[in-house]
This record gives C-alpha cells, sequence and structure tokens, in this order.
C-alpha cells in the first residue's frame, strides 16, 4: 500500500538500495564468521540449533535446498564433530539431528565476532544514526516476520 508520498518508483528505487546495503552487510558478515565453513554450512548448523533435533529432510525443508544437498551438508557438520546423528526413537530407519557442544561453541564465536564487527561499525555514530539503526532493526524484523 503506497502513501500519497511514495510512488511505485520511489519504492523501487528504496528497494534496490536496501537490497544493496543488506547484500554487502551480510556479505561482510559471511568474511567475519570464518568458521572453515561455507555460508550454507553455518546456516544449517543454526537451523539445526534452533529447530532441531530435526531430519535431514526437515533440514532441507527448512533451508529450501535439495535432500541430497541437505544430506551433504549434514555429514561434513557432523565429520567436524558440530552436528550429532541419533535414531529417531520413534522409526530407527530416521535419524535426528542435533547441535553438539562444540557446534554450539562455534555458533556462539560466530555470532560473537559477527556482532563485534557490527558494533566496531557502529563506534562513532551519532546518536541520532544509532536511533536510525535501531528502528530501521524494527522494521526490517517487522517485514521479515509478515511476510513468513
Amino acid at each position: 500500500m503506497n502513501s500519497p508520498a511514495t510512488t511505485p518508483a520511489t519504492d523501487l528505487a528504496l528497494a534496490a538500495r536496501l537490497r544493496l546495503a543488506i547484500t554487502r552487510t551480510a556479505r561482510r558478515l559471511r568474511q567475519e564468521a570464518d568458521a572453515h565453513l561455507t555460508p550454507s554450512q553455518v546456516a544449517a548448523l543454526a537451523t539445526i540449533e534452533k529447530r532441531g533435533p530435526l531430519t535431514p529432510s526437515e533440514l532441507a525443508d527448512v533451508e529450501r535446498i535439495q535432500r541430497p544437498t541437505a544430506t551433504r551438508v549434514a555429514a561434513h557438520l557432523t565429520e567436524r564433530g558440530l552436528v550429532q546423528r541419533a535414531d529417531d526413537p520413534e522409526d530407527g530407519r530416521i535419524s535426528l539431528l542435533s547441535v553438539t557442544a562444540a557446534g554450539q561453541a562455534l555458533l556462539d564465536e560466530v555470532r560473537s565476532r559477527k556482532n563485534a564487527y557490527l558494533a566496531d561499525r557502529m563506534d562513532g555514530l551519532s546518536a541520532g544514526d544509532r536511533a536510525a539503526l535501531e528502528r530501521a532493526a524494527d522494521v526490517l524484523e517487522r517485514m521479515l516476520d509478515e511476510r513468513t
């Protein structure tokens, strides 16, 4: 819904600016992670932490990847000792993935580095700029929550 002061052209221009800023920020945060994992592996590990234990099929659905890809990612995370597999108590043919203590420690470390990077970048911003970022975070969270 557009307000009288907002036209579709200005919405598209703002969307383009936001897309670029978010993409560049996400890329820089991935670089800060330096977990010796791919972004897909870190995302899968975080999903398993948040929603686990879950099956490889459930991981594939949540991450919107193919089941064979989820199986490979889970195998790599298991080999690294970041995820453990256990038989589903209701169906022994199915394995459940959960984060190990090492996986949790890695996620905590990655998040800490990313938060420190952003905090460092915000250092020296004016109170007004900080307030604008807080408001932007609120708006972005609301936009994402409304769409899922």
